[in-house]
């Protein structure tokens, strides 16, 4: 393997060269062992602080997966039900609207269901230009100005806010990127009774000895967080992120998002992939289930609804907050039939591959990233020594 990690090695340091990223660590575990960690260039550039494996980076959207297993757990537990509405935990929701392009309202018949949301099609939306998409960007507008006066709205505030707003679709209609996951946090606060942070610590993070992982960073950790970074004509430059409701790390929010506030390590991430892997379990302890593993890992998608994954999302259902491959051959990498996994907009990415029992890592954390080239080099340099 030592011809494995020198040339992710390299690509991680070409990638470093020409500024694609300021610096990345990777990680890839088979059957619970490291097989390969990799790494290259700054957790901080002006500091000349290299990222080393315990580096702490902001998931945002790689948080998502994790929602979907707490949900998961209410349900195996019988307290909560794939068909459950939304407007059975908030409010929010018990008028469901939808906008359409020219911006006419209507009602619809129902909110989305639970279901609906693990898989995105729900109708929600991320701030986007559409009168939807407005509509949503208005709710993260009315959050910053409540936090500039003092009232910062909590996790089931926020996410009822955003169910008074229309829809962009009919429930289960079409597939969106969108809020969905935030919401599904509010409603496992609901179910629960305890906060979203609170519960995933209890009853997932700490289980599986994610230590590191939490929606901020506590002083005596601050120093192994890494900077954040964007693309500008100079080249990349420091960034403060505020983005999608998630702020500063320095103070646990009000606001615990669903589905990007998360900061975890390489480590913390793969004992995630681990469990799912075994099916549930973890270090002989069981965490979820099989039969709620293999729901979670399955597609949920039907054909025409399918139709609206991104382009670059070819040869993958989606499902439980994640992309599912079931035609390798449409991918745009060397995909492994049933791998499962997501990715984040700083550029952190997770994939578990079933039939090779391996967990890849790679974890950046520069602005409108997502799986980047590097990423995709790294996987198929994976696949090629496999």
């Amino acid at each position: 393997m030592n011809t494995l990690k020198k040339n992710l090695t390299a690509c991680l340091e070409q990638a470093v060269e020409t500024q694609e990223l300021a610096g990345a660590s990777l990680l890839i575990r088979r059957k619970g062992e490291d097989l390969v960690y990799a790494s290259a260039g700054w957790a901080d550039r002006a500091a000349g602080k290299p990222v080393r494996r315990d580096s702490i980076f902001r998931l945002y959207s790689q948080t998502k997966p994790i929602t979907a297993a707490a949900v998961m757990l209410l349900v195996e537990r019988g307290q909560l039900d794939l068909m459950d509405g939304a407007e059975r935990f908030l409010p929010g929701f018990r008028h469901p609207r939808m906008i359409d392009a020219q911006g006419r309202i209507t009602d619809l018949p129902r909110a989305p269901w639970v279901l609906e949301l693990l898989s995105m099609t729900a109708g929600l939306c991320y701030p986007d230009a559409d009168p939807a998409g407005q509509r949503a960007a208005a709710v993260f507008d009315w959050q910053q100005q409540e936090i500039a006066a003092g009232r910062a709205p909590g996790t089931v505030a926020f996410c009822s806010r955003l169910g008074e707003e229309p829809l962009a679709f009919q429930p289960g209609t079409h597939w969106r990127y969108s809020t969905c996951a935030d919401v599904l946090g509010a409603i496992v606060e609901v179910v629960s009774g305890k906060s979203f942070g609170a519960f995933l610590k209890e009853e997932l993070l700490d289980p599986l000895g994610m230590k590191d992982t939490a929606f901020w960073v506590p002083p005596e950790k601050r120093d192994r967080l890494v900077t954040t970074y964007e693309h500008t004509p100079e080249g990349l430059k420091a960034y403060e992120v505020h983005h999608l409701g998630v702020g500063p790390a320095d103070e646990p929010p009000a606001f615990e998002s669903g589905g990007a506030g998360l900061f975890s390590t390489l480590d913390d991430y793969a004992a995630f992939g681990r469990m799912l892997l075994d099916g549930g379990v973890f270090e002989g302890r069981r965490i979820l289930a099989p039969e709620t593993v293999r729901a979670m890992t399955a597609p949920q998608l039907s054909a025409p609804v399918r139709a609206d994954l991104w382009d670059n999302l070819c040869g993958y259902n989606y499902g439980h907050l994640m992309r599912m491959c079931d035609n390798p051959g449409a991918c745009s990498i060397l995909a492994s039939p049933g791998e499962y996994g997501w990715d984040g907009w700083l550029g952190t990415y997770f994939i578990n591959m079933p039939r090779e029992d391996i967990t890849f890592l790679f974890f950046q954390n520069t602005r409108d990233t997502g799986t980047g080239s590097a990423t995709r080099k790294c996987r198929n340099i994976l696949a090629a020594a496999l």
